[in-house]
This record gives structure tokens, sequence and C-alpha cells, in this order.
């Protein structure tokens, strides 16, 4: 009987230390594959920041939480820090024309500037809206006021978005004029807002009757659609542009070409799911970003935004 317990005891004991190593075994593969699928971390280098210009679009404020995910996404790909720059429509030609910027994202009025006066190359369009990569400007007024036609603005009052806005200024002055309509002295007075989000002052203004006919981009008239802000079944859609291209990625001329390719590959290869951390918040970048992706630039299709600019004398092309 000693002899039958002594070997249950050892037959116990082996049994016990065969299952530790098993455990063993199995346990330090499974951390091993774990670290593999860790996403890889490409480390900052101590290059000189990249300098990445942003319009601001709303307000500093709303334009740096929108544009942080994307500023981040780049370091991450790029290996390379990235300082975000936030100025207005008008301060981007001083940062061209000093080098105070590497890369820039502006509306396509802005980049038509800087490609004609500073050579820079304009390189991606956004997506977003229903016209892709394009997008439109309308005249609108309200339902109630009886104004259905251009004809009708005459002796109104009008309210346009920013000066150097394509869809918000351009599109519909140029719009006017090409209805025999001058601005400068067939209302009875036209504004421009001042201070932040402008085209959504726009839409309130004609909204809550301050103005009888506005400037809005589509993209905003339908976002605040959307957002049940507004009804669009009130107003009427007195005119609309033709669709051109929308706000655009560029970089100063003097910037390496290997690193303006990289910077493509990069933006065309953004998909919807792909993330970023700032302040320790995991967001999504195009989502953040309010666009859908990016389409590279063909530039003959900034034509028409270049002769609406000549028709409006509006620079680059302003002679007086």
């Amino acid at each position: 009987m000693k002899k039958i317990a002594l070997c249950i005891l050892l037959f116990s004991a082996v049994f016990s230390l065969q299952a530790c190593k098993t455990d063993e075994a199995t346990e330090k593969p499974a951390a091993v594959a774990e670290k593999q699928d860790q996403p890889a971390v490409t480390p900052v280098s101590n290059e000189k920041p990249l300098r990445f210009g942003y319009m601001i679009c709303d307000s500093r404020k709303l334009s740096e939480e929108r544009f942080s995910p994307f500023t981040a996404y780049l370091e991450k790909k790029l290996g390379r820090r990235v300082e975000m720059i936030l100025k207005n429509t008008f301060e981007f030609e001083s940062l061209i024309k000093n080098k105070e910027v590497d890369f820039f994202h502006v509306n396509p009025v802005v980049a038509i500037v800087l490609k004609e006066k500073y050579k820079a190359d304009l390189l991606l369009t956004d997506i977003r809206g229903r016209n892709g990569y394009k997008a439109t400007g309308t005249i609108i007024a309200r339902k109630d006021s009886g104004i259905e036609t251009i004809e009708d603005m005459r002796g109104k009052s009008m309210v346009f978005g920013p000066a150097l806005a394509p869809f918000g200024y351009m599109a519909q002055y140029a719009l006017l004029l090409e209805n025999n309509f001058d601005p400068e002295t067939d209302f009875s007075s036209y504004t421009i807002p001042a201070g932040a989000a402008k085209h959504d002052k726009v839409i309130y203004g004609v909204e809550y009757g301050k103005y009888d006919v506005g400037a809005a981009p589509r993209i905003d008239l339908d976002r605040l659609v959307e957002e049940n802000i507004i009804d669009l079944n009130d107003y009427n859609i007195i005119a609309e542009s033709e669709p051109m291209p929308y706000c655009t990625v560029g970089a100063r001329a003097e910037i390496d070409a290997a690193l303006k390719d990289k910077m493509k590959d990069i933006l065309l290869n953004l998909k919807d799911d792909e993330v970023a951390t700032v302040d320790g918040e995991t967001l999504k970048v195009l989502k953040r970003m309010l666009i859908d992706g990016f389409q590279p630039v063909v530039d003959s299709e900034y034509d028409a935004i270049r002769e609406d600019l000549k028709l409006c004398n509006m620079p680059p092309y302003n002679k007086y």
C-alpha cells in the first residue's frame, strides 16, 4: 500500500510540474503576440517643426478643435513635429511671403492668390457635401419676402459673407454682375458681418428678417438644415453658382518635392476610421475636420474661380 501511495504522490507531483510548464509555455507566446499586435510608434525626430497654416473657418477656438487631430495625425505619420498656425484669410499672403508656414489649408480664392503671386503648389482639395470636392454659393431670401428672382432684389438689402469667401461673397457677386445687377448701385444697402462665424450670421440675418437677401454657401445651408436649425422650405434659393473646387491644401514653392509627395500620399490614404489623440482624447481625424477626404488638385478646374475673381475685380487680378 505504501508503494502505491508513493506512486500516486510522485505522479501528482510530476503532473503538477507539467501543468505549470504548459501554462508558462502558452502564456509567453500570447504576451509576445499581444506586443506584436500593437501599432508601431514612429519616433518624433528632432528636425525643425513643420509649420502647417490653417485658415480660421469660423472662430479660432472651433478651428483649433477642428484641425488639432489632423495635426497630431500628421506628426504620427511623418515622425516629425508639426506646428499648427491659425490665421485669417487676409494674413496668408504675408505668411507665405515671409516663409512662416510650409504647408497651408485655405479656401480656393486664397489658394489662387498664393499660387499666382508666390508660385505656391496646390496639392489637394477637400471632399465634403453634395458636390464632392466642389462647392457652390447661393443667394437666398425668405419665401414670405416675395423675392423670387434677381430682378426682385433691386432696392433691397443684402448681406454677404467674408470678403475673400469663394461661396459666401465672390460667387454671388459674380452671379449678380452676370445678370446685369450692380451690387454697388442696385441694392438699397449691403453689408458684411463683423467677427466670427460670418456664414452663419448671414443665414440668421435672413432668417430673422434683418436683411432681405443673403449670400450663403450651400454647404452651410445644408448643415443648418441637418442640425434642424432652419427649414429650407422657408427659403427661396434665388440663384446658385456652378460647382467649383473647395478648400485646398498647398505648399510653398521652396518645399522639397519629396516632402510634398509624402504629404499627398498621407492625405490621399487618410481613411474615415483613422484616429489621433489630442489632450488624452481619441478622435476621428476626418470627422473632426468636417470633411470626407481629399482629392488631387486639377488646376484647370480652378479656372472658373479665376474668371469670377477677374469679373469681381478681386485679388490677385484686381486692377485698382
